[in-house]
C-alpha cells in the first residue's frame, strides 16, 4: 500500500485544490467537478461498508474506513451522493497517506478558499464537519496507540 503515497504537503494539496477550483467562476461547474472526483474515487470493499464506519451527521450515508500503514493514516469512503462523495475525495486527497500528527495540525482552510463551505446546504455543512471530525478522530486514535 506505500505506493499510494504521492508525496507532497498537505498545504500543497490544499493549494492544487484551490488552482483548479479557481479556473470555474460558476458554482455549477465547480459542483460538476466535484461529481467528476467523487465518480472518479474507487468503490470501498463491501466489508468496510459497516455500521462502524458510517458517519453521524451525513444526511446521506457515508462510509469513511482508515488504516494506519507504515505510519501514516490510508483512507477510504464511499457515500451514495455524488456530491458527498465529491467532498470526501478532496478530503482524503489532502489528508490521505499523511502522519497522524501531521492530520492533526493541518489547517484545512481550502474549504473556505474555494468558498465550499458557503455553498453547502445547512446538512451538507454539517456533513462536512462530521467527516473531518471523523477523520481527525482516527488520526488521534492511531497516535494513541503509537505511543
Amino acid at each position: 500500500m506505500d505506493d499510494c503515497y504521492v508525496g507532497g504537503t498537505i498545504e500543497e494539496a490544499q493549494q492544487e485544490i484551490i488552482d483548479e477550483f479557481s479556473d470555474y467562476d460558476d458554482w455549477m461547474d465547480r459542483y460538476q467537478m466535484l461529481i467528476d472526483l467523487g465518480n472518479e474515487q474507487e468503490p470501498l470493499p463491501v466489508e468496510y461498508k459497516t455500521e462502524s464506519n458510517l458517519i453521524d451527521g451525513c444526511q446521506s450515508r457515508l462510509w469513511l474506513q482508515a488504516d494506519l500503514v507504515e505510519g501514516r493514516v490510508h483512507y477510504r469512503a464511499e457515500s451514495e451522493s455524488l456530491i458527498v462523495k465529491g467532498i470526501v475525495a478532496l478530503l482524503i486527497r489532502v489528508l490521505n497517506d499523511h502522519t497522524p500528527d501531521e492530520i492533526l495540525e493541518a489547517d484545512l482552510h481550502f474549504i473556505d478558499d474555494i468558498g465550499l463551505r458557503e455553498h453547502l446546504s445547512p446538512t451538507r455543512s454539517n456533513g462536512l464537519l462530521s467527516m473531518l471530525k471523523q477523520m481527525k478522530l482516527y488520526a488521534m486514535a492511531f497516535k494513541a496507540k503509537g505511543k
